[in-house]
């Protein structure tokens, strides 16, 4: 008989600002792209954040993974590095990266899976930006479009580069 597997989501909130700007594009493109989003001033977000791990529920726990090493892993990640930040401005990932939705959740995917003792078992991060915008990620994939290895790193080849607009 298999193990039933099972997904176990944390969410959370934070506050952060950003502007959305390219270093890729110019003045007028980022403009053109981003349009109140690449106000020089920025702006900010009450963003939720749902993370979940995927896994076999253990005989012995009963749990796919203790919440309290997920919540650990998301106050490390979420609330030291991003809460509260001008993420352009306070991030290092965010100096030479737009700062886009697509980008914070690879940004908390990566960093998350460093903080797990089974990195393997994440299965998604999801942020809602505002109440009508979110995006989820589930890793990197290849071109034939199949997610790479839960255990394999990321590489430039693999990593999510997507600009979008954050407006309403």
């Amino acid at each position: 008989m298999s193990q039933p597997v099972a997904f176990l989501t944390r969410k959370e909130t934070f506050s952060a600002c950003h502007r959305l700007h390219s270093p890729h594009l110019s003045d007028a493109e980022n403009a053109e792209v981003f349009g109140k989003c690449n106000h020089i001033n920025g702006h900010g977000h009450n963003y939720t954040v749902e993370v979940t791990v995927r896994g076999p529920i253990d005989i012995r726990t009963g749990m796919v993974m203790n919440i309290t090493e997920l919540k650990n892993a998301l106050d490390k990640v979420v609330f030291k590095d991003l809460d509260h930040k001008n993420l352009d401005k306070d991030v290092d990932f965010f100096k030479k990266t737009p700062s886009t939705t697509e980008n914070v959740c690879v940004y908390i995917w990566d960093n998350v899976r460093q903080h797990l003792q089974h990195p393997e078992l994440l299965y998604e991060v999801k942020i809602f930006e505002t109440d009508k915008n979110s995006v989820t990620y589930r890793g990197p994939y290849n071109q034939n479009g199949h997610y790479l290895s839960l255990i394999q790193k990321r590489s430039a080849k693999t990593s999510c580069n997507n600009i979008s607009s954050d407006s309403d």
